[in-house]
């Protein structure tokens, strides 16, 4: 059965009692009576399987109202996996911001048999570029436009690598883009799917544009990493695209990994041989599309190398 099978109403009841909803490759039990987050969940998640029970879940969150005054004067929500709260309780008008936040901290902090970057990734084919960039970096951007030109989008935001395999796991959830970055996509891709504004949260505004339907289809298809690219938006800046050596390459990894002490070993051998296996580049754009063909040309490269 899926999200989009059920009415509101049943969505309504179902989250009051609790329903498993499967987002490759986890699955997420989620309670709670907040009902205003429903028509964000079936735009996002509508075509993932669910089950109406508690069954086995990777997480169990709820979003809840806290049980004090203030919920009359101020509402506000607050997020929960079983019984912790990791966040400060949010204005309630970000309920829906909360859930996302709230499970990118479940997958970031627990999900340890992978090796887990804060890394945009996407795949042409079978071959996989890591984008690994701290905020403001213009990152979620220039993913959420490739995956709106023919690049399949796995995370802007979590890079999943199975360290077995040295695989890249998908992981299509909704972009979070945020600012000026929201008309700027809405104008780039006018046909995409997006959410409504959430003003004046802790990040700026946010808005979530939806995963493409090839995104979410082929969520179980892996793709092996080709590209480590560092991006960098700077305005009316011409392109720049610079190859990196493989040390520096392997820093930034390992810079924004979030479990690197963690797996100790295991994340440096599996980062390395990401590292050794990609071609490795910083970049510099201002104009998203002579960005997306620098991609283009790099996708291209590869293949006539192959050939």
């Amino acid at each position: 059965m899926k999200l989009s099978d059920l009415s509101d109403g049943d969505i309504r009841q179902a989250l009051h009692r609790g329903l498993t909803l499967r987002i490759e490759p986890f699955s997420v039990y989620l309670q709670t009576d907040i009902h205003q987050i429903i028509p964000e969940l079936k735009r996002n998640y509508g075509t993932r399987d669910i089950q109406l029970s508690e069954g086995f879940a990777d997480f169990k969150v709820s979003l809840k109202r806290p049980r004090t005054f203030r919920r009359w004067l101020q509402p506000q929500v607050e997020f929960y996996q079983d019984f912790f709260s990791p966040f400060k309780p949010l204005p309630f008008n970000q309920a829906y911001p909360m859930f996302e936040w709230g499970l990118n901290w479940c997958v970031a902090s627990q999900s340890h048999q992978y090796v887990l970057l804060h890394a945009a990734v996407l795949a042409k084919g079978d071959h996989a570029v890591i984008l690994p960039a701290p905020p403001g970096s213009g990152k979620s951007t220039l993913c959420a436009a490739l995956s709106t030109r023919g690049w399949r989008l796995f995370s802007d935001e979590l890079t999943l690598i199975d360290p077995t395999t040295g695989e890249v796991v998908p992981l299509p959830r909704p972009v979070n883009l945020k600012n000026n970055s929201i008309d700027v996509m809405r104008r780039y891709a006018p046909d995409a799917s997006f959410g409504p504004r959430f003003n004046d949260t802790h990040k700026g505004d946010v808005c979530y544009m939806r995963p493409t339907e090839q995104a979410i289809d082929d969520a179980l298809v892996r793709a092996k990493p080709a590209w480590v690219i560092l991006p960098k938006y700077k305005p009316d800046a011409d392109l720049t695209l610079t190859p990196m050596g493989r040390p520096q390459a392997l820093a930034a990894l390992a810079e924004n990994a979030f479990n690197y002490e963690q797996l100790g070993a295991d994340s440096f051998d599996t980062l390395a041989q990401v590292v050794d296996g990609c071609a490795c580049y910083s970049l510099e754009y201002s104009r998203l599309d002579e960005a997306i063909q620098a991609f283009a040309d790099l996708s291209l490269a590869r293949l006539e190398s192959a050939v």
